[in-house]
């Protein structure tokens, strides 16, 4: 036991000693290997490197190269883009002229637009004068016309009184007519004709009477009591009596006639005595021929309650035609037809009327 003891002991000591030989020995060779590198590094060919730095200068310049290689092919593409955009900086530059030209024309049209402009502006301030000044005489025109205006209708208001008077009239030429008509579809050939005031029937002297004559001819006597009976026809609307008929129908207007006179007129041959004496007989035979014919024509009277039917000479004073020739003297001598109405001077003598034509027409 103790013998294997010492044989271990033993060899764990050359076992110790070896490796100490073998720690020395490493050591030693690893000193060795210090300096040769240093040796080495020291006789260094100057000019040579080492391998990871010639496998670096290898890599950078195959990088390098790529590098270049790739630059080449960007400098050709941008030669190639420069060339295209110089083409078109080309182009552009050409339109850039045609524009500039184009330019200086519209320029120039400005330049002219600008001096006809002045020229309108100035024709637009004399216009706007001229509007200024005609606005100011259209107001004033305006003002005269309201004023005028407001003088037609103070015109224009109805007045009662006028009003009637115009219907007065306005009914007296319905009558005449009526009369006129009536008599040249009984009698053709005759004369006879509304005076120049439609307030008369005229009849020329000859047709009624012989030259020189006042009584009526015996062919002409018809016409003559053909016309009193129209005229009684037409009288009693417009007058009251107990022959009056009075209704709205004919006579709306509520118009009285006040007289109706047979007016003798010569011409101006022989002397005045002569010339009235005969034309007051020439009305009294014709006054008298019509009262035979139709005696209840003298039954129409007036608001005074007086006859409407009258007689009136006039001579020669009251000539229709020139008496210097044979025509205008046979128009003179005439035999006229005149009816006056009754005119009232207000409306309180219109009311009058009406009550007087009512209460006829109240009596029927």
């Amino acid at each position: 036991m103790r013998a294997q003891a010492r044989r271990l002991r033993h060899e764990e000591e050359e076992e110790n000693a070896f490796i100490s030989m073998t720690d020395m020995t490493v050591g030693f060779l690893f000193i060795m290997m210090i300096l040769l590198a240093f040796f080495a590094s020291q006789m260094q060919d100057p000019d040579a490197v080492s391998r990871s730095e010639y496998d670096r200068i290898i890599q950078d310049r195959d990088a390098w190269q790529e590098r270049a290689e790739t630059r080449a092919e960007v400098i050709v593409r941008l030669n190639a883009e420069i060339e295209a955009l110089a083409q078109q900086r080309d182009q552009l530059q050409t339109q850039v002229s045609d524009l500039n030209a184009a330019l200086d024309v519209e320029r120039a049209k400005v330049t002219e637009l600008n001096s006809e402009l002045d020229v309108a502006r100035t024709r637009i301030a004399e216009l706007e004068e001229r509007i200024l000044k005609l606005l100011q005489q259209i107001s004033e025109l305006d003002a005269e016309i309201e004023d005028l205006r407001r003088q037609l209708a103070e015109l224009q208001q109805i007045d009662p009184l006028e009003a009637y008077l115009a219907q007065v009239a306005q009914a007296r030429r319905e009558v005449l007519k009526r009369l006129r008509d009536a008599i040249r579809a009984d009698f053709p050939d005759l004369q006879v004709e509304l005076s120049e005031e439609s307030d008369a029937l005229r009849f020329q002297g000859e047709g009624l009477f012989a030259s020189g004559r006042s009584d009526l001819a015996r062919d002409r006597r018809e016409i003559v009591a053909r016309l009193a009976q129209r005229l009684d026809e037409v009288l009693p609307c417009f007058t009251l009596g107990e022959a009056s008929r009075f209704d709205h129908d004919c006579n709306p207007d509520f118009v009285m006639i006040e007289a109706v006179q047979i007016e003798g007129h010569t011409d101006d041959v022989g002397t005045d005595r002569v010339n009235r004496n005969l034309s007051a007989a020439r009305a009294n035979s014709t006054f008298f021929a019509m009262t035979q014919a139709a005696p209840r024509v003298m039954q129409h009277r007036n608001l005074k309650r007086q006859p409407v039917l009258s007689v009136a000479a006039y001579g020669p004073d009251r000539p229709v035609a020139s008496n210097e020739t044979p025509q205008g003297r046979a128009t003179n001598r005439r035999i006229d037809l005149r009816f006056i109405m009754v005119t009232p001077q207000d409306t309180d003598g219109i009311e009058i009327i009406r009550e007087a034509l009512e209460s006829v027409g109240d009596q029927q």
